[in-house]
């Protein structure tokens, strides 16, 4: 039976994607564990030998899919992704992901702890982590004002602080709570007007503030 293990990275932050990855093992690899568990220098590491000795996949569901779907989700639309990412270049017989309540489009068990527990949802973490963490540290020089190759878009003290100071940008959550306790409805407007956020994503966010919909129309 081929195992294919999945993990995500990044459900926590208030900024940016969640990430996910897909691995088949082709052999033994020492040394893997949760990301979680290791130090950044040994999952970079360990990111290079598992790209050169699995097969995997990588999946990535945005900030506004976020907001659409909820982050439970867009976990599973990024975890899905990455599984059929995965199947074009190997086909498996299982899936084993980590976590509970994941419902994926495959043959899948959540294992609770699997991310130290089985080593293709481990190297899935790796993968997962240190992708991640590449895109925000990408993402810090378009927004180097939010340090974000620092806390990588976790809801840290820094991070709402800067947040207060600079203000909201649409690669934030917006509907995540620490977010919509300070965004400003007239920047909400502003940005569905000129289209940087489309009207699903804009009544998502109103819903999530008590703001009732009926009679709200397009303005577009």
């Amino acid at each position: 039976m081929i195992i294919a293990g999945v993990d995500e990275a990044g459900r926590g932050p208030l900024f940016g994607p969640v990430v996910a990855a897909a691995v088949i093992l082709k052999e033994e690899i020492p040394d893997i564990d949760d990301s979680k568990k290791l130090s950044q220098k040994m999952r970079e590491k360990l990111f290079y030998i598992i790209t050169e000795k699995s097969y995997f996949g990588i999946g990535i569901a945005t900030p506004t899919e976020i907001d659409k779907l909820n982050i439970l989700h867009a976990t599973e639309l990024a975890m899905n992704r990455a599984l059929y990412n995965l199947r074009r270049k190997k086909l498996f017989d299982m899936v084993l992901v980590d976590g509970k309540n994941l419902k994926l489009k495959f043959s899948s068990k959540c294992i609770v702890g699997g991310d130290s527990l089985i080593k293709e949802i481990s190297a899935a973490s790796i993968l997962a982590k240190v992708i991640r963490d590449k895109i925000m540290n990408g993402y810090s020089k378009i927004y180097s004002q939010y340090e974000l190759d620092i806390h990588k878009g976790y809801p840290t003290k820094k991070h709402i602080l800067l947040i207060k100071k600079y203000g909201i940008t649409p690669l934030h959550r917006l509907t995540f709570k620490p977010i919509l306790n300070l965004i400003s409805h007239k920047k909400l407007e502003e940005w569905y007007k000129s289209g940087i956020i489309d009207e699903e994503r804009y009544n998502k966010i109103l819903t999530k503030l008590g703001v009732p919909l009926f009679g709200i129309q397009s303005t577009r």
